[in-house]
């Protein structure tokens, strides 16, 4: 594991160690983390308390993307959503702060889950829709954006396999932070 963890570091250019975190610290996020995980596992895809803030997320990236076309608009949700915790992970890589990076990444993948009940839904259509407009324009963007790409009758094979990348993510930004317990300097 170490070995991979310098090689990441040495292709992603960094030349600064990790700045240490307490090892109480570390046992305290592993603590949330491991809530959390059994949270959202008990929910069975359903809605948890953080998609609120990933929905205003969400809806700001149509608003943001709107210049650019319908398209663009249209994918701009899910783009910015993803965009967000990813780009605070990447700053957090650099900055060398291991807890923010994982708490950035974690929830970066926490949003595949969300995505992928959306996902879900693209043929039935059953959840209810929020947009910035007027609701009598709402549609739904998986529905749309699965019938343009003509896969529309694999909404659940696709939201399976995007729910599964979420899940590994999160386990794997979990697993990376309890390495950090062993290679911690800071006890």
């Amino acid at each position: 594991m170490n070995e991979f963890v310098e090689t990441f570091n040495q292709a992603a250019g960094a030349r600064e160690e990790w700045r240490p975190i307490p090892r109480w610290a570390v046992g305290a996020w592993l603590a949330f983390y491991a809530l959390f995980l059994a949270y959202a596992f008990n929910a069975h895809g359903g809605y948890l308390f953080i998609d609120s803030a990933n929905l205003v997320v969400h809806e700001g990236g149509h608003l943001l993307f709107s210049w650019a076309g319908r398209t663009l608009c249209l994918w701009g949700g899910t783009i910015l959503q993803w965009a967000v915790p990813l780009l605070l992970a990447l700053y957090f890589f650099h900055e060398r702060q291991a807890g923010a990076f994982v708490f950035c990444l974690f929830f970066f993948f926490e949003n595949w889950l969300y995505t992928a009940t959306y996902m879900a839904d693209a043929r039935a259509m059953v959840l209810p829709l929020v947009t910035t407009g007027d609701p009598e324009f709402a549609e739904h963007d998986w529905n749309t954006i699965f019938t343009s790409l003509g896969v529309l009758q694999y909404d659940t094979a696709i939201a399976a396999v995007v729910r599964t990348i979420g899940w590994c993510g999160m386990l794997g930004s979990v697993a990376w932070l309890a390495a950090r317990l062993r290679t911690n300097s800071d006890n």
